[in-house]
């Protein structure tokens, strides 16, 4: 039989955790933070570089309060854009997304690359998929993804897929490869070849949506420098003193957020701005964006 202590405790920790959802449905999911980095003695170029790094966006109807929050980026100091994917948070958004990403390519290059929510909606997942599922990617109806991808074109960004582009800057030139998210039954994977980086530039930076080995392994083997995701939205949930529970791809749970050493490249996995329409919460992991300071 339970006392009243049992009972205090019960109490407690039920309105511990309406007071835990809360937070992260009305209030944490929408304090976006701008995040920093420095990365020393990578540039084969005397100078300094800023790469401004954003993910999973999701944006969808709804969410002004994030479209406000990209567009004020295109004031802050920065000189090249990547975007590693799930920009989209469902359809009908790809004019709209594609219009707030113009503003940060204004006099600036942009790089992106496609995470499957820019080809599918989401059908929803039940969050404890998470643990039991393997690699739970639920697709729902396809999005127009050709016409995200030349509106992205026509305001100054380049989307790789497969392939690889070099971007001149204040330290020279910056190469750029980078595939279609890896954790899709689709996406044809890039040779070695295809997306070979060359020797003779001041920076090589391979780009891909999701972190998984595999994908993170064929950008080393090219020749990349340093490597950008997004995907795992840091966890999403995360608890202090624990970190994430889960990173739904096969990286070590404490690299699935912020910047770590991967087969002696620099790697940054952005912990994104936004989350799956099915589950929008996020705990202890503000969503973000990171200029990367890079130096010589």
């Amino acid at each position: 039989m339970r006392g009243p202590g049992a009972r205090f405790w019960a109490r407690a920790t039920l309105q511990l955790s309406v007071v835990a959802v809360l937070w992260g449905v009305l209030v944490e999911r929408r304090l976006y933070v701008r995040r920093t980095v420095t990365i020393k003695r990578l540039l084969r170029a005397d100078g300094e570089l800023t790469v401004l790094h954003l993910s999973d966006v999701h944006l969808s109807a709804g969410q002004a309060h994030r479209e406000r929050f990209v567009r004020q980026l295109a004031d802050t100091d920065y000189d090249v854009v990547v975007a590693t994917g799930d920009l989209l948070g469902g359809p009908g958004q790809e004019d709209r997304c594609a219009a707030m990403l113009a503003e940060l390519t204004r006099g600036r290059p942009g790089v992106a690359v496609l995470g499957s929510h820019d080809m599918y909606a989401s059908q929803g997942i039940k969050p404890w998929q998470y643990f039991t599922r393997a690699n739970p990617r639920p697709h729902g109806q396809p999005l127009d993804t050709d016409r995200f991808v030349a509106a992205l074109q026509a305001c100054g960004w380049t989307v790789l897929r497969g392939a690889t582009c070099a971007v001149s800057t204040r330290v020279g030139t910056v190469m750029f490869g980078g595939f279609d998210d890896p954790h899709m039954a689709s996406t044809v994977w890039p040779s070695v070849a295809d997306i070979q980086s060359p020797s003779d530039t001041s920076l090589n930076v391979g780009v891909v949506h999701a972190p998984y080995t595999k994908a993170l392994d064929r950008l080393c083997d090219a020749g990349y420098d340093v490597l950008l995701a997004g995907h795992t939205h840091g966890g999403q949930v995360r608890v202090p003193g624990v970190g994430a529970l889960t990173v739904n791809c096969d990286l070590p749970r404490s690299q699935g957020r912020g910047l770590s050493r991967y087969r002696n490249r620099w790697l940054h996995v952005s912990a994104g701005l936004g989350h799956d329409p099915s589950a929008p919460y996020r705990f202890a992991c503000r969503p973000e964006v990171t200029f990367i300071h890079l130096h010589s």
